[in-house]
């Protein structure tokens, strides 16, 4: 397995995806604080290859049966064969282990919540749990990617945190979960995998998207204004967008869904920093 491909398989467009949410929940408060913290650049590093070649390559091995059927993931993705199993596995091992040693350095609340990171980026697609076929059950695992957020904000912050922004963080991520697996309704359907897009269909996900992202938008107002605003507005369209243009236009639009959020989540960032200054 050659290096290009290993680092394909960590999806590097979706590193943000995890490395954002840490940068905003570590930063939330206090920049200063954060920068200053030794634990916060060497988790800085975890949250970009280490923790993602974790959750993509766990996804690719137990993904197997569904991603040979799969022309998004053999065109436009990495496509790990069986033979390659076993040697992912090692670098997954090898790369994430030495950060875990981490642990015994840092507060019980951020220990709490990297844990919740791990235990929910692997159940998602390994057994016993494997929640990525278990429609529902797999867009509510997908809060992982806001655990970071939190982990990132106990790692620097003792101060609790607002179960309201926390709840739009989460609604926001199931959508984003969601709206990713219309792409694969196809595939999933002919491999016999169950998702919740298999079970609601297209118009009943992207449904599903508008009204966890509308909801999301209304809880995060009080605490983020105008820049709830520009969020709500982006995502509603979207969904709106999608849902005009069918399902067979579904992948089409979903391409630009990486350069969306991640573009909202520089604005979000540096709004929060600016608002420090």
């Amino acid at each position: 397995m050659s290096l290009q491909k290993i680092l394909k398989i960590s999806r590097p467009r979706f590193w943000i995806y995890i490395l954002g949410p840490f940068l905003i929940g570590s930063t939330l408060q206090n920049y200063t604080l954060a920068i200053q913290n030794i634990y916060f650049w060497l988790f800085f590093i975890y949250f970009t290859f280490p923790a993602n070649i974790l959750i993509y390559g766990i996804n690719d091995i137990f993904d197997y049966e569904t991603d040979k059927l799969n022309p998004k993931k053999i065109k436009y993705e990495a496509f790990v064969n069986k033979k390659e199993h076993k040697k992912l596995w090692q670098i997954i091992l090898i790369t994430n282990l030495p950060f875990l040693l981490l642990l015994t350095q840092i507060n019980l609340k951020s220990i709490i919540f990297l844990g919740l990171f791990l235990f929910f980026s692997i159940q998602y697609s390994a057994k016993p749990i494997r929640a990525k076929a278990i429609p529902i059950l797999d867009s509510i695992f997908n809060i992982l990617y806001i655990m970071p957020a939190i982990f990132g904000y106990f790692l620097i912050q003792n101060n609790n945190l607002d179960i309201k922004i926390i709840l739009a963080s989460f609604f926001w991520s199931m959508a984003m979960h969601s709206y990713s697996a219309i792409p694969d309704i196809k595939s999933d359907k002919q491999a016999l995998t169950h998702t919740i897009a298999t079970l609601l269909g297209f118009k009943l996900t992207t449904l599903y998207c508008f009204t966890l992202y509308t909801i999301s938008y209304i809880l995060s107002i009080p605490y983020l204004g105008i820049i709830s605003h520009l969020f709500g507005g982006v995502y509603i369209s979207l969904m709106i967008l999608t849902y005009l243009k069918r399902e067979k236009n579904a992948f089409q639009i979903y391409k630009f869904f990486p350069i969306i959020n991640s573009s909202l989540g520089f604005i979000l960032f540096w709004a929060l920093i600016l608002k420090q200054i």
